[in-house]
This record gives structure tokens, C-alpha cells and sequence, in this order.
């Protein structure tokens, strides 16, 4: 008999062999066997305490009820013997990489005999165990009920049927609760049962600003104190709609997320698409204006309004820290913490950016200082391409990083203070919805570009006399510190009224260039893949790096020692008229491509690697972060956020999320602990 069970588990999974994609068989085999404790002819069977309470952790191991924990085991045990084998085991795992993995888990968890159909009875049998059937009861002879399952309710129902019947028994289940708390049939309930159905049946839709408002909106949004079928029908649409009302939004704005909107411009856009009544824009404004007390909306305001959606965007990061528990809690040492984060990965970013394109910076660095007409056989290089070859061939390839050390030594602090000023600035920018004008976003850029002079200055100017000492043949080599004591401290800021007309117009275009670029990338969840990032660094640096060459060319010609019958400059002004007198306005602009392909490349890598680390090194200060930081990954919205299990592996590893989902999606809440104590 044994063997015949053991038998017809393994026919019973066929389906699922060879869906194991995510996890390695031989270590999903190991899991299986450390959590199983019946061990039948050599074969070993999970029970179902061992699957939902030592494997998954669904409920309490000290009190949990007996009924729930066999419910939940028999999804998995699809010859309903009462036992989980390897193969059952490995066949679940193969099912939760499905994409619809939810309707599926859920299909498994009503066909309690395990024929592939759902009867009305096996629907009763479980609807009733359920939380919600005991506080608002269902009408099973209901008209909605006969349409699925026949007048006589003998008709069985397939996986596919099934699955829009739960979608749609989850919507009349809430038209039920109305029903039930219209007893006069007036066509109206009192806000407050109004708030115990959309609690009780849509908690799923509610986000905490929606759930906490909920009196409020309806009250504000009806006058009264009562809620009418036709505006619970449309708040219950409206929150099931909210991805289409993100998109009308876009539309409007033609897809940037900080201009606000009017009721009158988003109710245009609205009818365009005829996707929306006036009643849910209605109810759509005044929920915003419940919330934010703005009359007009922006994208941040719908957030606070979607529902999580099933397929969330969440970060799998390396390092996850909450140095505070909520906004509120922010206080002036915290914020100095958060200073200290942000400066700490800028300065690892900017080492980053560099690094990668330090032979660039060079080769633009000698184009730069190369001057024409001063005496016969001076010109060096004809192009930057030309340069780049000459170094290599007189310098070798360590050449092309002369003067890498110091930039490093001073890149890091550089980048870093850039970072996190523009960073602090916007923060103080933003209104309470977290947005920021544009001009906002060019006084942070600039302020930015200015807090960095005091470290850009003496970098550079070691830097440059660094990269132009190879130029000399057979000459003396130059090292960093004798530059330094060469020039002394007042020296190494010589040039720096160039250095202030170069980078604070930079960063204030940079930075508001790469916010829009940014947010232009973003998918229509506002999520920004790596890639996307990068290509937004790299696009904002090049307009800044063109149209600042002039002021960095007169920095370099500064700080540069001039040689034997070259042309020296007493000042900003002295070295402009003169660059231009001697050599022409074309002179002003030299090294521009260089720049731009050594400035581009460096703020894209630098920008992707900080909001990078930003993503992967998690420091929760309960202030901004960047946006679209969250990658995708499967979650949903579950009571408690379980703690991650090693051993849940491949299709394992959104067990929990889909479990938590049947609960908040379908409203399938099951009794957690035994009967005898809490309920």
C-alpha cells in the first residue's frame, strides 16, 4: 500500500518535474530530507507541521491551529494522503516559478481532493475556515454563485474558470458587505460600515495614508454621513485602477512627474483615453487633497494612493540598516550620520568614475596646455587621438595614469562633498511631497559645484603639473609632495576664480539634467535599471562638459609653469584676452571632445556607482532617497514581514509573499492559532 501511495505522489508531480530552474536539485533534495521526520520504506514524507511550521514558518510553532496547518500542507500534497514526498516537494517549488503562481497556490488550496476541478462543496469547505466568511458572511445561493457553479451547484470548475471566478467573488464579496449593511435597501451605508468592509474585504487596497483617511475622504468627498453604492463602487475601481491612473497622469505631463495637475486637466486626458468616470476623478482629487491639502496632484501624491502591487519593487541589498523608526524621529545627529553615508559612498564613487577615465582627463589636460605660435616645433599633438598614442609610445602605458595617486587622494573628498551638498541642498528644496522646482534643482547643482573648489583646486593643480611633466623629454621626474612644497598652500588655489567659473555652472547643469534624464528612463513604475542610470550620467555630462571648456581652459593655462617663451597670465581676465588674442576664439574651446568624453563617462560612472551603493548598502536615516532605487523582485503585502529562510531556494524564495498574497489579494485569511487561545 505504501508503495502505491509512494507511486501515485510520483504521478501526481510529473507536472512540476523540470521547472527546478533557480535552485540546484541535489541541494533542494538535501533541504527536503533535514526538514522531513517521517521516514516510510527508505523514503522520507514532510508532515504537515514540517512543511508550514519548521520550513516555511507560516504560523506560531507554540500555537498554532491544527486545521489551518493541514489546509495549507495539502496544496503541496496532491495525493491528499496526509504526507509531502520529495517529489510533491519538488513539484511546489516548480509551481511557484509560474507567473501565476498566486492563482495556482490558491486553485491547489480549494481542490481539496486533488481531481484538478473545485466543486461548490470543496469552495464551502473552505470559504467557511476562513476569517473574513466568519465576520461577513457569504450568500452561497447567491445569483453570482449559481453562475459559476450551476443552479444545482453540481457543475465542477477547471483551474482557468476558477481563477477568474476568485478575481470576481473577491469584487461581489464586497457588493455582499454593502448589501448586508443596506438592511432599508436605500442604496446607502454609514461611512463607518463603509470603512468596516473596505477594512475587512480591501485592506489590500488600502495604503496606511488611504486607511488612516478613509472617514475622512468619504466624508469630504460625499458631504455627509453616508456613503452611496455608486461612490463605493467607484473608490473600489479607483484603487483597483491606479497603475491606468498613473498613466493618464503621464499623458498630461508628457511623462515628467513633478508638474502639477488640475482636476480639469487630468479629467481631459481622462475622457481621452475613456477610461475613467468623473466620479472617480472626483473621488481621486479629494483623496489627494485629504492627504496633501494641494487641490492639484503629482506623481508623488499617487504613491501614497496606489496599493501595493503583487509584484512589488523591492531591493535585494547586501546590507540593510534602520537607524531610525520613522521620519519624525530625525534629529539633528542623525542627519549628521546621513551627511556622513552619503560622503563616504561619493567618495568611493568618485575614486570610481576616476579610475575608469583618468587617460582621458590626461590626454585633454596636455591638448589643453598645448599652445600654438610661441616658437617653432612646439606643437606636440594633432589631435587627442594623436596624443593618446604619442604617450604610449614615448611613456608607455603607466603613462596614460601619471598623476593618479594624488587625483585619488583628492577625487575622493571631491566627488564626495559634491554629492552629498547637491544631495542636502535638494532635501531642502523639496516641498512636503518631496518634490523640487527646477530652479531649486539649479541652485542645489551650483551650490554643489561650489563646496568642491576647496578640494578641486589643489587636486587639480598638482594634477595638471603632474600629466604635462612627461611632456619634457629626458627631463627631471616630478613627483606630488614636491609640487606641493613648491607651490605652498596659498599656491595650490592659484587659478581658483576659474576653478568657481567652471564647476559651479557644471554641476548646475549636471545635476537637474540628469534628475530629468533620469526620471525619462524610468520604467512606467518609475523603477531606473543600472544601464539607465549610467546613460543619464553620461547624456547630463555632456552639454556641462561642451559649455564650461572655455572657463577650464583658462584654469588649465593658470596653473600650468609656463616654459621658456611661452605666454604667462597675471589673471582670470589677463588669460582669456590673451588666449584669445594669440591664438583665436577656436583656442578657448580646445580639448572639448577630450573633456567631454573624459567628463561623460566619469559622471556616468561615478552617479551609477553612488546611487548604487546607495541601493545595495541600505541606511534607512528616514530621509530621501534616490529615485527609482528599487529593483524588482516578487513581494506582496503581508501582516508581518517574515524573516528570510536560507533554505528557501528557487521557487521557494517568494513562498512566503505568495502565501501572504492568497491572504491580502483573494481576502483567504485563515485562524493562525489554535481555537483554545488567541483568535
Amino acid at each position: 500500500m505504501d508503495r502505491l501511495n509512494i507511486f501515485s505522489k510520483k504521478v501526481h508531480c510529473q507536472e512540476g518535474v523540470g521547472f527546478l530552474k533557480r535552485a540546484n536539485e541535489i541541494q533542494l533534495q538535501s533541504i527536503f530530507n533535514k526538514y522531513a521526520s517521517i521516514d516510510k520504506n527508505g523514503e522520507k514524507f514532510m508532515t504537515a507541521e514540517d512543511f508550514v511550521i519548521n520550513f516555511l514558518k507560516l504560523l506560531d510553532d507554540q500555537n498554532y491551529n491544527a486545521d489551518t496547518a493541514r489546509l495549507l500542507a495539502a496544496i503541496v500534497d496532491t495525493s491528499k494522503d496526509g504526507l509531502i514526498s520529495y517529489p510533491e516537494f519538488q513539484a511546489f517549488e516548480g509551481l511557484l516559478c509560474f507567473p501565476d503562481a498566486l492563482y495556482k497556490t490558491a486553485f491547489q488550496l480549494f481542490d481539496t481532493n486533488g481531481n484538478g476541478m473545485v466543486s461548490f462543496q470543496e469552495f464551502v469547505e473552505v470559504m467557511k475556515k476562513t476569517e473574513l466568511h466568519r465576520k461577513i458572511p457569504f450568500n452561497m445561493d447567491s445569483p453570482f454563485i449559481q453562475l459559476y457553479f450551476g443552479k444545482d451547484k453540481s457543475r465542477l470548475v477547471t483551474y482557468n474558470e476558477f481563477s477568474q471566478f476568485l478575481h470576481d467573488f473577491h469584487e461581489e464579496y464586497a457588493i455582499e458587505g454593502f448589501r448586508r449593511a443596506d438592511k432599508n435597501g436605500t442604496g446607502f451605508i454609514s461611512i463607518l460600515d463603509f470603512q468596516e468592509i473596505m477594512v475587512s474585504i480591501k485592506s489590500h487596497l488600502l495604503t496606511k495614508q488611504v486607511q488612516s483617511h478613509l472617514i475622512e475622504a468619504a466624508h469630504k468627498s460625499h458631504g455627509g454621513s453616508r456613503v452611496s453604492f455608486p461612490f463605493f463602487i467607484a473608490f473600489n475601481s479607483l484603487l483597483n485602477n491606479m497603475e491606468l491612473v498613473k498613466r493618464i497622469y503621464l499623458n498630461v505631463t508628457n511623462g515628467h512627474r513633478t508638474q502639477e495637475v488640475s482636476k480639469e486637466e487630468f479629467m481631459h486626458s481622462a475622457q481621452a483615453m475613456s477610461q475613467m468616470t468623473p466620479l472617480e476623478v472626483e473621488i481621486l482629487f479629494h483623496l489627494c487633497d485629504v492627504l496633501h491639502q494641494t487641490g492639484r496632484i503629482v506623481y508623488n501624491d499617487l504613491y501614497a494612493i496606489a496599493p501595493e502591487q503583487y509584484f512589488k519593487q523591492i531591493t535585494n541589498r547586501l546590507a540593510e540598516i534602520h537607524a531610525v523608526s520613522s521620519p519624525e524621529d530625525r534629529g539633528v545627529v542623525i542627519q549628521i550620520l546621513e551627511s556622513t553615508y552619503r560622503f563616504s559612498l561619493g567618495a568611493i564613487a568618485g575614486a570610481v568614475g576616476a579610475t575608469a577615465v583618468y587617460p582621458i582627463d590626461l590626454v585633454k589636460t596636455r591638448m589643453q596646455n598645448q599652445r600654438a605660435g610661441s616658437f617653432i616645433g612646439e606643437l606636440m599633438y594633432r589631435n587627442s587621438f594623436d596624443c593618446f598614442k604619442k604617450v604610449v609610445r614615448h611613456e608607455g602605458v603607466f603613462g596614460l595614469y601619471r598623476g593618479l595617486v594624488p587625483q585619488l587622494l583628492g577625487v575622493a573628498p571631491e566627488k564626495a562633498i559634491k554629492l552629498t551638498m547637491n544631495d542636502l541642498v535638494r532635501d531642502k528644496l523639496m516641498d512636503k511631497n518631496g518634490n523640487i522646482p527646477f530652479y531649486g534643482e539649479v541652485i542645489a547643482g551650483m551650490c554643489a559645484g561650489a563646496s568642491q573648489v576647496v578640494f578641486t583646486n589643489p587636486l587639480e593643480i598638482v594634477k595638471i603639473r603632474l600629466q604635462v611633466a612627461g611632456e619634457i623629454a629626458g627631463g627631471a621626474k616630478v613627483r606630488a609632495w614636491s609640487v606641493v612644497k613648491d607651490l605652498g598652500f596659498l599656491g595650490l588655489y592659484k587659478g581658483s576664480r576659474a576653478c568657481f567659473l567652471r564647476d559651479v555652472p557644471f554641476s548646475g547643469i549636471y545635476f537637474p539634467v540628469y534628475a530629468h534624464t533620469k526620471a525619462k528612463f524610468a520604467d512606467e513604475n518609475g523603477y531606473n535599471t543600472p544601464l539607465s542610470l549610467l546613460a543619464a550620467g553620461m547624456i547630463a555630462g555632456m552639454p556641462a562638459a561642451a559649455l564650461c571648456t572655455p572657463a577650464d581652459v583658462i584654469k588649465t593655462r593658470l596653473q600650468v609653469v609656463a616654459r621658456a617663451g611661452q605666454t604667462t597670465y597675471s589673471g582670470l581676465l589677463d588669460a582669456a584676452r590673451k588666449i584669445y588674442k594669440e591664438e583665436g576664439f577656436s583656442a578657448l574651446w580646445k580639448g572639448t571632445t577630450a573633456r567631454v568624453m573624459r567628463s561623460s563617462p566619469q559622471f556616468g560612472v561615478t552617479l551609477v556607482t553612488y546611487e548604487l551603493l546607495q541601493r545595495y548598502l541600505y541606511v534607512d536615516f528616514g530621509g530621501t532617497r534616490p529615485t527609482g532605487s528599487e529593483s524588482k523582485q516578487v513581494s506582496t503585502i503581508g501582516d508581518v514581514q517574515k524573516p528570510h529562510n536560507a533554505d528557501h531556494i528557487g521557487g521557494y524564495s517568494v513562498s512566503l509573499p505568495i502565501f501572504s498574497g492568497i491572504e491580502s489579494k483573494f481576502g483567504l485569511c485563515l485562524p493562525k492559532y489554535s481555537v483554545t487561545s488567541k483568535s
